[in-house]
């Protein structure tokens, strides 16, 4: 079995964290200062384990193996949501170099993007697999300040590379190691989750035409508040999603922006986003029927209109067989009785190079479940197990 070097994958991914350093967290927004310092970092890193580490024209960092095959890929991202955790990203990434170290054939990516820091989101795994095109990169721009992304690559100095794209038939499987972000290892005392698929996200949007009008001088019998509306409406969504929803669905309201928003004006529209997810097609669709059926119930009672119109709908990723049952064996030698089997309710890189190659993803706790803010945690004894269980189940999965 592979030789893991459990130490130096911690003080790497504590090396890291100084960079874009946070109160216990990081901040580095995508094509930051502090994420480019990173991927430097990481680029040096990977030379040091015999790597050839290159960057390309939308950020992506690739450390290619110089050895014959067959080759296996590892990784994740390390930009951060905004003052936000550690590990989430990082630690796959830095797995990734400790396979590598450990003399595994691994190819390790640092993906760019895969917070959606730039409308589209997932930029870097998306244009691995040759997904982004340069029409979607002219019209996209930062969600916080709205820098548009071909600034923000020039500002990097990244304009005029390349986009490298994934070498068809050159990897057996991908393997991404990720904190749960949740509390379901946690609540349970277990120490390790073999994932079983990645849910996808079907996003929408409603908007609601009201009236606006006088918030004085309007009675409340003449009124047709959008605001009101869009609240009974969600709170029937919350109601009736039970009886469609699957044993770890969820659904999210993101936003309720009401037209014009002023504390003296009757609000004449509400605009809403809505998500739900779910690791079963079959699960998504009796869900949109519900969500459906109350935007017609929302019609036939209140005395305004509700349009219901689909943003988006991703496609469910489901983790490979034998890539399961591999880290399934290595962890039942490293966490005996510690470890379950379970699904992933938030999105990964994974899910998209999972159209090009067979995937698994391993997760270990996180500290009350928090994540996406700079108190994100994982005990550095469950980093180091699951490490340990990653590089034995890639091993294992060669051997198949």
């Amino acid at each position: 079995m592979p030789h893991l070097d459990a130490e130096r994958f911690l003080r790497d991914l504590n090396e890291l964290r100084q960079i874009g350093a946070y109160k216990t967290g990081v901040h580095r927004p995508t094509y930051s200062p502090q994420d480019m310092e990173s991927r430097r970092w990481l680029m040096e890193r990977m030379a040091e384990v015999g790597l050839e580490p290159s960057i390309d024209g939308i950020g992506n960092v690739y450390g290619r193996h110089k050895g014959p095959g067959p080759q296996l890929l590892a990784g994740s991202h390390i930009e951060s949501q905004n003052y936000a955790g550690w590990l989430d990203g990082a630690l796959g990434v830095v797995a990734g170099l400790a396979l590598a170290r450990a003399g595994l054939p691994v190819d390790v990516a640092a993906f760019a993007d895969e917070e959606g820091h730039f409308e589209g989101g997932f930029l870097g795994s998306r244009s691995i697999i040759g997904d982004l095109t340069e029409e979607e990169i002219d019209r996209s721009r930062n969600r916080t300040d709205g820098t548009p992304l071909r600034e923000a690559l020039a500002a990097a100095g990244l304009a005029g590379k390349p986009r490298m794209q994934l070498e068809k038939g050159r990897h057996k499987g991908f393997f991404e190691m990720h904190i749960e972000q949740g509390t379901q290892l946690e609540k349970a005392g277990l120490r390790a989750g073999v994932v079983t698929g990645i849910v996808a996200i079907w996003q929408w949007r409603i908007l609601i035409e009201g009236q606006q009008d006088h918030a004085g001088g309007t009675t409340m019998a003449e009124r047709r508040d959008a605001g009101l509306a869009a609240i009974r409406l969600l709170a029937m969504l919350d109601q009736e999603m039970p009886r469609a929803c699957g044993e770890r669905s969820t659904w999210t309201t993101g936003r309720i922006a009401l037209d014009p928003g002023a504390p003296s004006i009757i609000p004449g529209k509400a605009d809403i986003l809505f998500q739900f997810r779910d690791v079963e097609v079959p699960v998504l669709e009796r869900m949109e029927r519900c969500l459906r059926a109350c935007v017609q119930e929302s019609n036939r009672r209140e005395r305004m209109t509700a349009t219901l119109l689909n943003v988006s709908k991703a496609t469910p990723a489901l983790c490979d067989p034998a890539m399961m049952a591999a880290l399934d064996a290595a962890a039942a030698k490293h966490a005996p009785g510690a470890w379950q089997r379970m699904p992933s309710g938030a999105g990964h890189d994974a899910q998209y190079i999972a159209r090009m190659m067979p995937v698994a993803m391993l997760f270990t706790p996180s500290i009350g479940g928090i994540s996406h803010h700079w108190a994100e945690d994982t005990k550095e004894e469950d980093l180091a197990l699951c490490c340990r269980i990653l590089a034995d189940g890639a091993e294992g999965f060669l051997k198949t």
